[in-house]
């Protein structure tokens, strides 16, 4: 099969240097679908996204944003790593791109980020996809995840890790995945990963929910426990246009532990099915 990689670019949008994947282009079967925005998590670069966005790229104009602090987006430690901020990165990035209409994809962080995007998007933004977004925040219950596993693991990627400590965080993933983020994730800041994950605790997309207009499709995993049947519930109470799918047999980090039910996931929300 032919790769749907076509670049890797940067644009100044929203003040900064932010850095993209480009996928699939607008041309052939993919022109008049809506263009995909994908969003990755709180230590993972785009890069690490390019096995999906391969598949998506075939049947959609794909772009994997490097989020502020990660991968080659500008990252300072005097940046703004505010859900906001990463929020409005999205918005400016989608203007400053020229794309008409397009969809949000994201994954736990940038799940949360494609939700608060979509309260005050404009007619642009089409369809929002929340794949398994912390639901923590104030007086909720915390991210079933741990700050120090972020911070040793990118302080180890700094100084060069090895294969096996970095299977040591990530043990059931395969080589493949292992060495990609062993040699991507120093580009982390650490600060930012800090503010996000302290986002998570103490910013509550809960209030964006009733906000949120467009067509959401709400994907969680059977496994790992940050979206359980009752979060899926106030959810869905939350957003009543919402539509809900959970993977069987998949963890937090969906794509990695069931690629195949994760792309299956999607049906038709998108406006065409993933081939």
């Amino acid at each position: 099969m032919s790769s749907s990689y076509l670049y890797g670019a940067h644009v100044r949008a929203n003040g900064i240097r932010q850095h993209y994947l480009r996928y699939g282009g607008s041309d052939g079967g993919r022109a008049g679908r809506d263009a995909i925005v994908i969003l990755p998590g709180i230590t993972s670069p785009a890069v690490t996204w390019g096995f999906v966005a391969e598949r998506f790229g075939g049947v959609f104009d794909t772009y994997v944003l490097d989020i502020r602090g990660r991968g080659l987006t500008e990252a300072d430690d005097g940046l703004d790593y505010s859900l906001d901020a990463q929020a409005a990165d999205v918005r400016a990035f989608v203007e400053a791109l020229g794309l008409e209409r397009h969809a949000l994809v994201g994954h736990s962080m940038g799940g949360r980020i494609a939700i608060r995007a979509a309260r005050n998007a404009d007619a642009t933004l089409t369809r929002v996809v929340a794949v398994d977004p912390p639901v923590s925040g104030p007086g909720r219950r915390p991210y079933p995840a741990q700050l120090p596993w972020y911070v040793d693991s990118i302080r180890q990627a700094r100084e060069g890790i090895s294969l096996e400590q970095m299977r040591t965080f990530c043990p059931t993933w395969t080589e493949e995945q292992l060495r990609l983020r062993a040699q991507w994730l120093h580009t982390c800041n650490e600060q930012a990963i800090v503010a996000s994950f302290n986002a998570f605790q103490t910013d509550d997309i809960h209030g964006d929910l009733p906000h949120v207009k467009m067509p959401l499709l709400l994907m969680t995993a059977e496994r790992g426990d940050v979206v359980r049947p009752e979060d899926v519930d106030e959810i869905l109470r939350l957003a009543p246009q919402a539509q809900h799918v959970r993977v069987a047999g998949a963890g937090h980090m969906i794509p990695w532990d069931n690629e195949a039910g994760f792309h299956a996931a999607f049906q038709d929300f998108l406006g065409a099915r993933l081939a």
